[in-house]
């Protein structure tokens, strides 16, 4: 059996200028970056804008097994099976993070015959879109300190600074420093610490940003810290938007790659979903729906986390109607929420995947709250029983859900062919009344309550005092009217890896809150996570190589 990278470096890709062609796009409105990648101009918006939208198609996921549900392969694979079937499609996916490449996953362009290509170019430094957004974040951490060493006008409190530098890689001894900076009249020291630039707020801002004007407007509503009064402090206070959106520039526009099939797919922004709000960038996702008349996006880990984000944040900010959802679910995780160990999943276990199927369960409730028509995607894998797989079509379909078979890592597009003709099927009879689930006018409290338990099935919320705190400041300074993204884990719909399947009455703990205000969000803080991962024991990195010729290998 070929691996992921034999797969793609076995395949023979077009020329960028004919996929971009495929959707009516010149090539005087692609910049190019060699001949297999290209950016998108702005000038190209003015040409399209007056277009109809297509559909638009979400693809998320139950709560994961470490391994991830392949909820990026699945979303190649529909866009080629659509394709396959005539249709106009067009991929709208995250940028991998150079994190989970060299830590657990050791790639994230899809897997099987349903990738993106280049597939190493778009694993490793792809367009240099995520240096970019680290060099505009570390900028404006160097203007904060370099700013108090030369006397400090704004008064900013050296102990009240919220901008933390970033790292595009996985590094727990970042997670906290010490600064210490010499100068005539003493020595500046500070406590500190590093996020994975996929946390980070310029992502973020990133990929929400409408145009230049926007991204300029976000950088400089950060809020990098307070002064000694307690007062927040702004970017643009620094002066330091104009510097930030010009090494933004071009990572604002967005990438046209292919999949394996030359399927278009545009492959911009990378925020996790666990500790972000886990889409792709706005400007990708709007420019697909000019260019495609079927539009299939991702959004990161479970449905409690990446669908909740799309449909309450990005969809609210971007103005977006989704119009059906593909919820992904594999044998292997339904047993892992059953209470079956990683290292025994491959075995045949009914009863624990009856047990485990409550967590499909919650998550088919949980998308009809949000009035857009959903379909379970059971993505097969080499050691599914049909035992197995026929109790995961006879339990879905119990809650009135269409399932279908999902075989798009072994077969490419023709493995989703059923999968397509549902989707199809389901755009046809079906008219999605999406609504998001909180009025971002309530309170703070009010908010993260109503995901917690209407989405996540939870009895309570227990804000810490620092929370608390927070809460305080936001309300006093008019910064709490904007939506909520919950920062958890993704193993569970609660704050607890641990608890599995469907937890029901736990309380979820509020630990602290973080304002992205150039985002246009808080962060809410719920039990352990870290915002800086770390390696595991045998990381991916220790098996990727590059031999004399260029060419690269351990990439899976």
């Amino acid at each position: 059996m070929l691996s992921d990278i034999e797969i793609a470096q076995k395949a023979k890709m077009k020329p960028i200028r004919e996929i971009a062609g495929m959707l009516d796009v010149e090539e005087t409105n692609l910049e190019l970056y060699g001949d297999y990648k290209a950016k998108l101009k702005p000038e190209l918006w003015e040409k399209i804008k007056s277009k109809p939208d297509g559909k638009l198609i979400l693809v998320t996921a139950i709560n994961p097994t470490p391994a991830g549900e392949g909820k990026t392969t699945t979303s190649i694979g529909l866009a080629q099976a659509m394709v396959k079937l005539g249709k106009k499609a067009v991929l709208a996916l995250r940028e991998p993070s150079l994190g989970p490449c060299m830590g657990m996953k050791g790639g994230a362009a899809g897997g099987g015959y349903a990738q993106v290509m280049p597939m190493e170019d778009i694993n490793l430094h792809f367009t240099g879109d995520i240096h970019a957004m680290t060099a505009a974040n570390n900028l404006l951490a160097s203007l904060i300190d370099n700013h108090i060493y030369f006397g400090n006008v704004l008064e900013i409190d050296p102990e009240k600074i919220l901008w933390k530098r970033c790292l595009d890689l996985n590094d727990r001894a970042l997670r906290s420093i010490t600064l210490k900076i010499e100068k005539k009249s003493g020595a500046y020291s500070r406590e500190e610490g590093f996020n994975i630039t996929v946390a980070s707020e310029i992502m973020a801002i990133l990929c929400l940003s409408e145009n230049i004007a926007d991204l300029k407007k976000r950088l400089g509503k950060i809020i990098i810290g307070l002064d000694r009064s307690g007062k927040p402090i702004f970017a643009r206070e620094l002066k330091a938007e104009g510097a930030m959106a010009a090494l933004l520039k071009d990572a604002l526009k967005p990438n046209l790659v292919q999949t394996l099939e030359h399927t278009p797919a545009l492959v911009h922004g990378g925020p996790f979903a666990n500790i972000a709000h886990g889409c792709n960038s706005v400007l990708a996702t709007k420019y697909a729906l000019k260019l495609g008349d079927f539009i299939i996006t991702e959004a990161g880990f479970g449905a409690d986390l990446g669908a909740e984000k799309f449909f309450d944040i990005k969809c609210r900010m971007a103005g977006l109607k989704p119009d059906a959802v593909v919820l992904v679910a594999t044998i292997r995780s339904l047993k892992y929420n059953g209470g079956v160990p990683k290292e025994t999943l491959t075995e045949e276990n009914l009863d624990a995947l009856s047990k485990g199927i409550v967590n499909l369960e919650k998550h088919l409730e949980n998308l009809k709250k949000f009035g857009v028509p959903a379909i379970v995607a059971v993505n097969i894998f080499p050691t599914d029983t049909e035992k197995e797989i026929d109790l995961v079509v006879e339990r879905a379909g119990k809650l009135g859900a269409r399932v279908v078979r999902s075989e798009i890592w072994e077969k490419g597009g023709e493995g989703g062919m059923e999968m397509a003709k549902a989707v199809l099927e389901v755009l046809e009879k079906e008219r999605s009344s999406f609504a998001s689930i909180y009025d971002e006018k309530k309170s703070i409290e009010e908010k993260i309550e109503t995901i917690a338990k209407e989405i996540y099935g939870a009895g309570a919320v227990e804000f810490s005092e620092k929370a608390k705190e927070q809460i305080a400041m936001l309300e006093k300074e008019k910064l709490d009217k904007v939506p909520i993204c919950i920062a958890k884990t993704q193993y569970s719909l609660s704050d607890d890896p641990k608890k599995l399947g469907r937890p029901e009455n736990f309380t979820l703990n509020v630990k602290e809150l973080r304002l992205s205000n150039g985002a246009g969000f808080i962060v809410a803080i719920a039990g352990d996570i870290m915002t800086m991962p770390g390696l595991p024991k045998s990381p991916a990195a220790e098996r990727i190589d590059v031999d004399e010729e260029g060419k690269i290998s351990g990439l899976f």
